[in-house]
C-alpha cells in the first residue's frame, strides 16, 4: 500500500521560512504529478502547488514567488520551500500524489503537517 507522509511543518514567524518534505513508501512504479494543498479553519482545501513528472510548475496566485514546489523522482519525494511567510499562509498542508503501483493507480494524500505563521 502505497503512503505519503508530509513532515517540516511548524510554528514560524512572519517573513520566515519553512521547508515541507512529503515522502512515500510502498511499491510504486511511477509517480505522476504532485502537489502540494492547504486548508486553514473553517475553509475548503486548496491548491498550493503543483509539479509534473517532468517538473512543470503550477503556483496559486497567493504563493507565486514566495512559495517553490521541486521533487527527486529517484527517491518519488516532494518538497515545498516556503518564503516570506505571512500569517494567512497558516493551514494544514497535505501533499499530493498520482502514483501509479503494481496493477493499480490512485490518488493519494498525506495526513498533513501544519504550518504556523504567528509573531
Amino acid at each position: 500500500q502505497v503512503q505519503l507522509v508530509e513532515s517540516g511543518g511548524g510554528l514560524v514567524q512572519p517573513g520566515g521560512s519553512l521547508r515541507l518534505s512529503c515522502t512515500t513508501s510502498g511499491i510504486i512504479f511511477r509517480i505522476n504529478d504532485m502537489g502540494w494543498y492547504r486548508q486553514a479553519p473553517g475553509k475548503q482545501r486548496e491548491l498550493v502547488a503543483t509539479i509534473t513528472s517532468g517538473s512543470i510548475t503550477n503556483y496559486a496566485d497567493s504563493v507565486k514567488g514566495r512559495f517553490t514546489i521541486s521533487r527527486d523522482n529517484a527517491k518519488n519525494t516532494a518538497y515545498l520551500q516556503m518564503s516570506s511567510l505571512k500569517p494567512e499562509d497558516t493551514a494544514v498542508y497535505y501533499c499530493n500524489a498520482d502514483v501509479v503501483a503494481r496493477g493499480y493507480r490512485s490518488n493519494e494524500w498525506g495526513q498533513g503537517t501544519q504550518v504556523t505563521v504567528s509573531s
